[in-house]
């Protein structure tokens, strides 16, 4: 795929919006199979134009839309993605590799006639570059382990395609909300931040009352609910 042109941070613009039932943190790769007509469409327009779309997380209804189910609402920020792999199977059938790119907040939606959700948005600016203080070392030694054991896993898309941050609070608790099994609500507050060492420090304070709070090193795969 070409890569999607990016924008100014907090240049206004217009994204076809993907709700979910997960959120996802910059830098994190999205496995997804596709098969409703709305998002096939969707990808067929990002694949021809050479864009992304955005990933919201879902607040009320469902992945996959039925007939009388309750109507779709997300939480109002969301993340800006780059489609790095499609493969197409079977007919009917999409199997795209995305990477979370960069935040944005909605100031207006849309939904069209064949029921995809459009989005007016702007970027949110970088987050700052923080160094990783001595006292939450610990979190970037523990993240050092599990990125290296799932790295070690097979994978059809590279699941960090850049160099490891692991002493840049922003790039660290990104990563930390990537893989640890929390509720969706815990993991969006985290990812709504927009302070870096904040985000670090409460994500300490959820890993130090329990031994078994780890990393996920399971590995990322296809999203099973999300349209598949």
């Amino acid at each position: 795929m070409p890569p999607s042109t990016i924008p100014n941070p907090n240049a206004m613009m217009e994204l076809p919006l993907f709700p979910l039932g997960t959120v996802l943190f910059p830098g994190a790769l999205l496995p997804l199979q596709l098969f409703e007509l709305r998002y096939l469409h969707m990808i067929g327009e990002c694949e021809r134009q050479g864009t992304g779309f955005g990933v919201v997380t879902l607040t009320q209804g469902r992945e996959v839309h039925r007939p009388g189910a309750a109507a779709e609402q997300f939480e109002a920020m969301g993340t800006r993605v780059s489609i790095e792999r499609i493969e197409r199977p079977q007919p009917g059938l999409v199997m795209v590799w995305c990477r979370g790119v960069e935040k944005f907040r909605i100031e207006a939606t849309q939904q069209r006639s064949d029921g995809l959700w459009l989005g007016r948005v702007h970027t949110l600016a970088p987050e700052p570059s923080v160094q990783v203080p001595e006292d939450l070392q610990h979190l970037s030694v523990q993240m050092h382990e599990a990125l290296t054991q799932l790295s070690a896993q097979p994978s059809v898309v590279t699941p960090w395609n850049e160099a490891w941050r692991l002493q840049d609070c922003s790039w660290l608790s990104h990563r930390w909300g990537e893989l640890l099994p929390l509720p969706l609500q815990i993991k969006y507050r985290l990812f709504a931040l927009q302070e870096p060492l904040m985000r670090l420090e409460l994500v300490g304070d959820l890993v130090a009352p329990a031994a078994s709070a780890r990393p996920n090193t399971h590995g990322p795969g296809p999203k099973p609910s999300a349209n598949s």
